[in-house]
């Protein structure tokens, strides 16, 4: 439900804030106040475009806002959810449109694209009018309108979870058969995993495989380093590490002779000479034992070339080949045994299929049902809103292919006449506004809001009507009010006087600028507005009492 709406700098509106209630809300005022500028704003609220014209003369962007409470529309919950733009039970759409014909579109206070504006907006509002962007003109959500009518919640949901199920299995088949070319596959398949068996290492033989071909490259470098380093700890010069520890030996024993408190330090000394004489002797061994194998480094570099052409074929780091070999030896392992599975499964499809018919089956008759009903519903309603002898047909048409399908077996296509002796033609393509709204409103009404959506916009739907369809239309939009939020931008009295909450928007001029008002009207308002639609310029104590007992008739 719309709970509230914000405009500023606007068209002709300088700033103005509407809270909304349940039920039917009328909005009035006098030819050229502006009374869609609601119905614009909200547009824009819904993704439409927007272009510079739209703010106000004399300001550099125009804003506008608009909240929603979600209670008890849970297909929006969850899209908000999915998409990461949820704040609780309410949605919060804000945009704002620049001078240059720029815009940027916020949800619950985040940033937002227009499809997205426009995507949730197709879940909480429905706009009915001269616009093109209304619901109940896509054929996936006149589907859904039939199927909410007919009561086909549950039956649609065996249907789709069986296709579901359906197209799992075939998936399934399709892979355990590796497709039209199964042989070729296991052929694939196996050379793969020779190649993966021959090369790839657990990380630990790869550590210590990269390990091997770092020392046989620098077997040379390595060798002559260990050497240099012998020569620096214990070598001729007489700046040898072990020559100079030897003479620090001899000086500190002197030394430790006339003060036994060096005694320690001497000892120090010794576990360091022992020390040094072990580095060098095993430095020395290092440098002995270090071969030139350029057989062995051949082999090494062989091997970790291989693997670097794995890595690249397979787009994966070398360490991950092995976990590749398992994943290829289980799908190697299905495909060589995929009989018994491939058995179980070709049974379970058929009976999937089989179940799915019997549910399709109902499902097709329940809509056949539902759209007599619902056709024989709208053409009274349409006769009751002057639009004698128009009709509407719920075409059924049947599904592209022949598989099972989510939706069921067949497409649905609302077909509309609205003058006797016209052939039906799709509702997408009926060209007049207000004709549009009036079959919009009757479909609305035969279905009492069963298509979920939370606020239904009705603009200019009394175009072209009066007197006892008025009335009519009027009684219409209130039940339709009594199910669901319902807002009306009217110029009939008779339609103003059904509102359970009515706007008045009038124009404001201080000789310079025009401004555009907008207020809620209380039950003296009320009469007087109803009064002004009644009398025109001059109203009279009749009009006023006419007035009156126009929303005593209705709110009684």
């Amino acid at each position: 439900m719309l709970t509230s709406l914000y405009v500023r700098q606007f068209a002709v509106v300088e700033e103005a804030e509407v809270a909304f209630g349940p039920g039917l809300t009328v909005v009035s005022g006098e030819t050229g106040a502006g009374k869609s500028l609601l119905v614009d704003a909200l547009m824009l609220l819904a993704g439409a475009r927007a272009d510079s014209g739209m703010v106000r003369a004399g300001s550099d962007r125009a804003e506008l806002a608009a909240e929603f409470d979600l209670a008890g529309l849970p297909e929006a919950l969850g899209w908000l959810r999915q998409e990461e733009l949820d704040d609780g039970e309410t949605c919060h759409l804000r945009r704002v449109i620049r001078t240059e014909g720029s815009s940027k579109a916020w949800i619950n206070g985040r940033p937002a694209s227009l499809a997205q504006m426009s995507a949730v907006a197709a879940l909480i509002v429905e706009i009915h009018g001269q616009h093109e962007h209304q619901a109940l003109l896509s054929r996936q959500h006149q589907m859904g309108l039939l199927d909410a009518f007919a009561g086909n919640e549950a039956s649609l949901g065996t249907v789709r979870d069986l296709a579901k199920a359906w197209r799992d299995a075939v998936t399934k088949i399709r892979t355990l058969s590796g497709g039209d070319d199964r042989e070729r596959q296991i052929e694939l398949l196996a050379h793969e995993l020779e190649e993966l068996d021959r090369w790839a290492l657990a990380p630990a033989a790869l550590e210590d495989l990269e390990a091997q071909h770092r020392r046989l490259a620098n077997a040379g470098r390595l060798a002559e380093g260990a050497n240099g380093v012998v020569e620096l700890l214990d070598g001729e010069s007489e700046f040898s590490i072990g020559r100079a520890l030897l003479r620090a030996h001899a000086e500190l024993s002197r030394l430790a002779e006339l003060d036994a408190t060096l005694t320690p330090t001497l000892e120090l000394l010794d576990s360091a000479q022992i020390q040094v004489g072990e580095a060098v002797d095993g430095l020395g061994r290092y440098a002995q034992d270090v071969e030139l194998d350029p057989e062995r480094l051949a082999e090494v570099d062989t091997h970790l070339t291989h693997l670097h052409d794995l890595a690249r074929r397979y787009r994966l780091p070398i360490a991950e080949l092995t976990a590749k070999a398992e994943e290829l030896r289980e799908r190697l392992t299905e495909l060589e045994g995929a009989g018994d599975a491939l058995e179980r499964l070709g049974r379970e499809r058929d009976s999937l299929r089989k179940d799915y018919d019997t549910a399709a089956t109902a499902l097709s008759k329940a809509r056949a049902d539902a759209a007599a009903r619902l056709g024989s519903s709208v053409a009274t309603l349409m006769g009751e809103l002057g639009m004698s002898g128009g009709r509407l047909e719920v075409a059924l048409e049947p599904a592209e292919s022949d598989d099972p399908d989510p939706q069921g077996r067949e497409r649905c296509e609302l077909m509309v006449s609205a003058n006797p002796g016209q052939p039906p033609r799709p509702l997408r393509k009926v060209a007049s506004g207000g004709e549009l709204a009036r079959i919009s409103l009757a479909i609305e009404v035969a279905t009492l809001g069963n298509d979920q959506i939370g606020c239904m916009i009705f603009d200019e739907v009394d175009t072209g009507i009066g007197g006892a369809v008025a009335e009519v239309v009027g009684q219409k939009l209130r039940a339709l009010g009594e199910k669901v939020q319902v807002l009306c931008v009217t110029h009939l009295p008779q339609v103003a006087a059904q509102g359970h909450n009515h706007l008045n928007v009038a124009k404001e001029s201080d000789g310079e600028s025009t401004r555009t008002r907008i207020k809620a009207l209380d039950a003296n308002g009320r009469r007087e507005e109803i009064s002004r639609m009644l009398g025109g310029v001059e109203i009279t104590k009749e009009t006023r009492a006419h007035a009156k007992k126009m929303l005593d008739k209705a709110q009684g």
